[in-house]
Order: C-alpha cells, then sequence, then structure tokens
C-alpha cells in the first residue's frame, strides 16, 4: 500500500538554537537514573546561557511546572526549550503544559528518551542516541537539527490533549492485560500484547473520516495518531507524519487474526493484509454498535468512562519541536 503526503510545514531556513532551557525529569520513567539526569543538566548547562531543573514528584506536576515557567516571573525569562527527560507519558504532561489554552507553544520541545516505549523520541529522532541529539538541539553543526511544528489531537469526548495517538480495541486492552505481568519495560508490554491478542474478541465497530465512513464491522483495533509507533517499536501507522495538519488512522478488521497483530505491525507488513484500511483526515470518528463501553487509550493511558464513540479533531502545528534535519524514516516507512 502506498499513500501520497500533502506538503508538510517544513522549512529549510536555519533555526536559532535555544538560550534558557527547563528541564523536567521523572525518577519515576523506566530507565531515569540520578547520573541521567545529571549528564543531561550537564550538557545544558555547558551550552546555554540558563538552565533550570525540576524533578517530577507525582502525577500532573510536570505540566503545572511547565505553564508555570513559560509564564515567566518578574524579569525572570521565559525559557525557549523544555527538554523533557522520562518516558512518553512524561513527554505527554509537558505537551500539556506546553499549549494552555490551546494556544500554540512559545517554547520548543526537546525529548530525553527514558521511559520504556519512548515512542515520541523516536517519532522525531529514529534510532539516533540521545546525547547525540541533545547536543544538536543545543547548537551542534549547522543543519544537524530543526524546528518541526508537530500537530496534536483534541478528544471531544473529555477535552483531552493527545501528542502520540489514541486507540481502541486490542493495543488499548493490552494496557490492562500489562498490570499484572510482573516484569518492567519493553518485555511487559511485549509479553501483554501478545497475552491480550492470542484471546481478543473483535468489537463491532464503525470508523469515518471527515464524515465519510472507512469501515464498518468486526474491529480488531483503530488507531488514530501522528506518531508512527506505538510502544516505542509497533509500526502501525508507517506513512504517518507529525506535522502534515492530518491525523493518520488505521483500522485492522476480524479478516486478520489479533494474534497476528503483534508480529505484523512490528514491521508494517499489516497494512498488506485484507480488512485494513488506512486513511487520514482531519476529524476521526471511533464507534462501538452494540452498546458496549468503547475501550482505548491514549498516549499510553487507557481512559475510563462509558463512552461508546472516540472522536479526534486535529489541532495542526501546535508544538515547535526539535528534530534531525532530514527526516528519519524506517524502511517500512
Amino acid at each position: 500500500m502506498t499513500y501520497a503526503h500533502p506538503e508538510t510545514n517544513d522549512t529549510t531556513a536555519q533555526d536559532e538554537p535555544p538560550r534558557n532551557a527547563l528541564i523536567v525529569a521523572n525518577p519515576a520513567a523506566g530507565t531515569t537514573r540520578t547520573e541521567l539526569v545529571e549528564e543531561v543538566v550537564e550538557t545544558c548547562r555547558e551550552r546555554l546561557g540558563r538552565t533550570t531543573v525540576h524533578v517530577t514528584t507525582c502525577r500532573g506536576d510536570a505540566t503545572g511546572t511547565v505553564r508555570e515557567a513559560l509564564r515567566g516571573k518578574g524579569q525572570e525569562e521565559a525559557p525557549d526549550l523544555v527538554v523533557a527527560v522520562g518516558g512518553d507519558g512524561t513527554v505527554h504532561e509537558v505537551v500539556e503544559g506546553m499549549v494552555p489554552g490551546r494556544r500554540p507553544a512559545t517554547a520548543a520541545l526537546a525529548i530525553v528518551p527514558a521511559g520504556t516505549g519512548n515512542s515520541g523520541y523516536r517519532m522525531l529522532w529514529g534510532d539516533r542516541p540521545w546525547r547525540e541529539s541533545l547536543r544538536a538541539v543545543l547548537g551542534g553543526p549547522a543543519g544537524s537539527a530543526r524546528k518541526r511544528h508537530l500537530d496534536l489531537a483534541a478528544l471531544a469526548e473529555t477535552g483531552g490533549l493527545v501528542f502520540l495517538g489514541a486507540c481502541s480495541g486490542v493495543i488499548a486492552q493490552a494496557l490492562e492485560t500489562a498490570r499484572g505481568i510482573p516484569l518492567t519495560g519493553r518485555p511487559r508490554y511485549e509479553r501483554a500484547f501478545a497475552r491480550t491478542a492470542a484471546s481478543f474478541t473483535p468489537y463491532p465497530g464503525r470508523v469515518t473520516v471527515d464524515g465519510v465512513l472507512l469501515h464498518e464491522g468486526d474491529t480488531v483495533l483503530a488507531n488514530i495518531g501522528g506518531g508512527r509507533f506505538r510502544g516505542g517499536q509497533y509500526l502501525v501507522l508507517p506513512h504517518s507524519l507529525p506535522d502534515d495538519g492530518l491525523l493518520d488512522i488505521c483500522v485492522i478488521g476480524a479478516e486478520v487474526h489479533p494474534r497476528e497483530v503483534p508480529g505484523l505491525t512490528l514491521t508494517g507488513g499489516h497494512l498488506d493484509r485484507p480488512g485494513v484500511a488506512y486513511s487520514r483526515g482531519r476529524r476521526i470518528t471511533v464507534e462501538r454498535l452494540d452498546g458496549a463501553p468503547l475501550c482505548f487509550e491514549y498516549d499510553g493511558e487507557l481512559q475510563r468512562g462509558d463512552w461508546r464513540t472516540m472522536t479526534l479533531d486535529v489541532l495542526p502545528g501546535m508544538i515547535p519541536a526539535w528534530g534531525p534535519q532530514s527526516e528519519e524514516r524506517t524502511a517500512a516507512a
């Protein structure tokens, strides 16, 4: 399956390097260590005029800290760079703090991956080491890094902001399964995904894109987003660009057995299978048609509620984020 893309908001102009950073580090993230945070701080302080550090203490702390810092205090200059040190959950909270009132962010985002999946970092930098990417952001060789203005999505049912993506079906259900698996990191989610897929029953669903029917029938998953990866390694949306002003959607129907999905999505091989639909648009709605609640997640957080629908609207160009000058792509894309 091939898919043409519209123009993105890419620019070839040289971006000014940052001057003033706020580092937000989550000590509870999967691979965050004191030594890692200290190295990030030292790297920033060597290259920037001012660096402030905040270590989070509870859920939601990153959002409030970033929001307050970007307001500025008296003569204190607001940061023009926010460095998120943690996993995808930490990045989600930082992003929420960067866009109060759904206004485009005034600072740029950089990510130091220290979680289990790190899909947000991989979306921008692929498999490059974080030390290399951070030094490029902080004023590396000319042309080694650039800002991209990333799209977000708004979940109509709750008002929540979505950075990486949202999914119903087997991927969402795997998050529930993972709670009972005594492992950490990617192995925990790998086992949960495989175990869930082996016994998953497709649900009766319908998906519309900008009001046009894309899929109706038994559904294994419906994944929406800007990020190509989920769980750090599952290439569910191989054609997605995070800054094209559109949301990508992939629906896997019951023609594909759920237990095949983990293996197929590691390479993007699911796109060639019957029963798989792929599209993109500005408003995407996923429905469950039998009256039961829709099991769905966004940015790795399973949503609790009695919703039968999940509607996402794109918010174009909300987050300036540092990435490589030439976009990282995978072979499957």
